[in-house]
């Protein structure tokens, strides 16, 4: 399957969602980074549960900072996904090589993060007016897949 994209979790704190992130990863083909602190250990039971064998086949790298992590994968082109961003992220053309970072599951994304990038890579997922955001492992999944199919499901299987 081809690479498509990179899936950063700044400091994710709920194992459930990482494990379902990190099974996500494995079946659209995107490298996953977490970039610690980390709510949990990779060896948590319920991070293990969530995602299942798929350790095996993810490409999961931890980073000490975000500036190590971005040092690390060197994003053309990085896009952060947050409540509080002002495009639709069903309004980007998707390159293979982009970069999603999402924020921590109580807290989101620190504003001097969201700062340091233009108005058109602070992406937002429409929701119905009032309700806070959706599940983080939701939300990776909505983006990733609108990534994959503006690719034309490149690497699917069927």
């Amino acid at each position: 399957m081809a690479l498509l994209l990179d899936i950063l979790l700044y400091e994710p704190e709920i194992p459930p969602n990482t494990g379902n992130i990190m099974r996500l990863c494995a079946n659209v083909g995107a490298r996953l980074h977490l970039i610690k602190p980390l709510g949990f250990t990779l060896e948590d039971r319920l991070m293990r549960r969530a995602g299942l064998d798929y350790p095996d086949w993810s490409r999961v790298t931890t980073h000490d900072s975000l500036a190590a992590c971005l040092d690390a994968v060197r994003p053309p082109r990085l896009f952060a996904l947050s409540t509080r961003g002002g495009r639709c992220y069903a309004e980007v053309d998707f390159r293979a090589g982009d970069s999603l970072l999402f924020g921590p599951e109580t807290r989101g994304l620190p504003d001097e993060v969201l700062a340091a990038l233009s108005a058109d890579r602070r992406l937002r997922i429409p929701m119905r007016p009032g309700n806070r955001s959706l599940n983080l492992s939701n939300a990776v999944a909505l983006v990733a897949y609108e990534v994959w199919r503006q690719s034309g499901f490149a690497g699917e299987d069927g």
